[in-house]
């Protein structure tokens, strides 16, 4: 692509909403997109990790798609970015051309975590067909060989994917290799938008020249992110340092009380309720939820939450 659009700041991976009986409820996505919106966020990453995009069927997908995208065409200003899926070349075609036809800018593409890519050229391969029928819309590839087991060179694949992909634009990178991350960064000049995707690096990451973040932490926590951006970009490192320790103490939560579920709970104490996650997902208790809150009281962490 000659000029990629490259955003900037915050870019959440909103949770999927459901209801008590765990099927969509669409009707949160208005508020939640105006909640992000209020909060500083730049863009949304829908029906990825955090939006149990693999929990979903392709209609259900589609469903959220147009919801999120009923919001942009309403006057919203984030950008929206959807994840095609992976493991179907033809599905991931199916959900480019909706995406198109709903207004999108961008897509992304996860790799294939079944039948895997034996190389750089091979994914290249893979995401360039998928990228080839939707020509005016911004193709990102999706880095997480912790989830995928895709574990390539990021560096030789924009060698590759460059050479057949006219409309590629760039990499959400969900891997702590910074050696790769900034040879991407620097590759042809910094053509591409190398996104950071691990929201416990950010301040490595921005040490490294980086603008532009995707995370799911940022769906309850913006003001902690901005607080720490800042404070970096005016050269106040100190407190750039104290702020990332409060990102750390955060994060750690999520272990505490069982990983990705643990952000629906905070999401419901920042005002937004998205349900529960799907199977085979544990959900948190009654109990450890109340044992959260009082961590976040405990550890000074509640003046960062996102305001509705």
């Amino acid at each position: 692509m000659k000029n990629p659009i490259k955003p900037k700041g915050l870019i959440a991976a909103p949770f999927t909403p459901f209801n008590g009986s765990g099927n969509l409820n669409l009707s949160v996505i208005a508020d939640y997109y105006s909640f992000l919106e209020k909060n500083g966020i730049t863009g949304v990453f829908i029906n990825g990790t955090t939006g149990e995009g693999v929990s979903l069927t392709g209609r259900e997908k589609l469903q959220c798609l147009r919801e999120w995208a009923k919001c942009m065409k309403n006057g919203g200003k984030m950008l929206v970015i959807n994840l095609v899926g992976g493991t179907s070349q033809k599905d991931c075609i199916e959900a480019a051309l909706n995406s198109r036809d709903e207004g999108l800018s961008a897509i992304a593409v996860i790799g294939p975590y079944f039948f895997r890519p034996d190389d750089e050229d091979n994914l290249a391969g893979f995401i360039a067909k998928i990228g080839e029928s939707v020509p005016d819309l911004q193709v990102y590839y999706y880095h997480f060989p912790a989830f995928t087991g895709v574990k390539l060179s990021m560096h030789k694949f924009l060698e590759k994917i460059s050479e057949r992909l006219d409309n590629f634009a760039g990499i959400k990178f969900t891997f702590e290799d910074f050696y790769d991350f900034t040879l991407c960064q620097d590759y042809k000049g910094g053509h591409y938008n190398i996104l950071w995707g691990r929201d416990e690096c950010i301040l490595p990451a921005l040490a490294t020249g980086c603008r532009g973040f995707v995370g799911s932490t940022y769906n309850y926590a913006a003001p902690l992110y901005h607080k720490l951006i800042d404070a970096y970009e005016s050269g106040q490192l100190e407190k750039a340092r104290m702020l990332y320790s409060k990102v750390v103490a955060l994060i750690s939560l999520l272990s505490k009380y069982g990983g990705i579920t643990t952000g629906k709970a905070f999401m419901k104490i920042a005002g937004i309720d998205c349900g529960d996650f799907r199977p085979p997902v544990r959900n948190l208790s009654a109990s450890d939820s109340k044992k959260l809150m009082e961590d976040i009281k405990r550890m000074e962490l509640l003046q960062y939450i996102s305001q509705k």
